[in-house]
């Protein structure tokens, strides 16, 4: 299984050269960010894993950066932020603001949706959205995005840093679980073995 996920890895050279990454010069390079080690895997996919949740833009960029500065993993980074892809996004989003909504005392109920999510829910006939159609908000739409985010935006907020530091402390603790259980079952393997 690993040698099946070092071929999936990025190489050095693949990920030196990207456009988004080329800024971190030749510390990218280092050989302690590309070597397989307990500490440096665990901590590299709990890196991923906390970008992959905390932003749904430029993950990479900034897990790759955050691996160099803290010197773990930066493939195993790199492959972590993809828990947390494109069509996902809707659903994590949606139960981040649910959290922090009930974190913050706040209702998330139907009854208090923010527009943009209640536009996506249908209504169950045709002469229903007719009668129940609101007029068109004659704002400008950075206004109405501005007034969304300020509905959305303090639940989602901590939503998304519970989520982030949870799913990475998880996944930190699941690396390091795997890895330990792995070594213990070679040497009793090679114990018993060897006998």
């Amino acid at each position: 299984m690993l040698d099946r996920l070092r071929r999936l890895m990025p190489t050095p050279e693949a990920m030196a050269s990207n456009r988004w990454l080329r800024w971190l010069g030749p510390r990218l390079l280092h050989p302690r960010l590309w070597h397989m080690s307990r500490r440096g895997v665990a901590l590299g996919a709990a890196v991923g894993v906390f970008f992959a949740f905390i932003t749904p833009i430029a993950q990479i960029p900034l897990s790759a950066a955050v691996s160099v500065l803290l010197r773990c993993n930066v493939p195993v980074s790199v492959v972590a932020t993809l828990v947390n892809t494109p069509p996902t996004f809707a659903p994590v989003y949606y139960g981040a603001w649910k959290l922090g909504g009930w974190v913050l005392g706040t209702d998330t109920d139907d009854a208090n949706r923010p527009a943009l999510l209640s536009a996506a829910t249908p209504l169950p006939s045709a002469q229903a959205a007719q009668a129940n159609a609101p007029a068109p908000d004659p704002r400008p739409w950075w206004q109405r995005w501005g007034q969304t985010l300020s509905e959305v935006g303090r639940p989602l907020l901590v939503g998304t840093v519970i989520f982030a530091v949870g799913f990475s402390l998880l996944a930190y603790g699941l690396v390091n679980g795997v890895w330990h259980w792995r070594v213990r079952a070679k040497r009793r393997r090679r114990l018993r073995f060897g006998r």
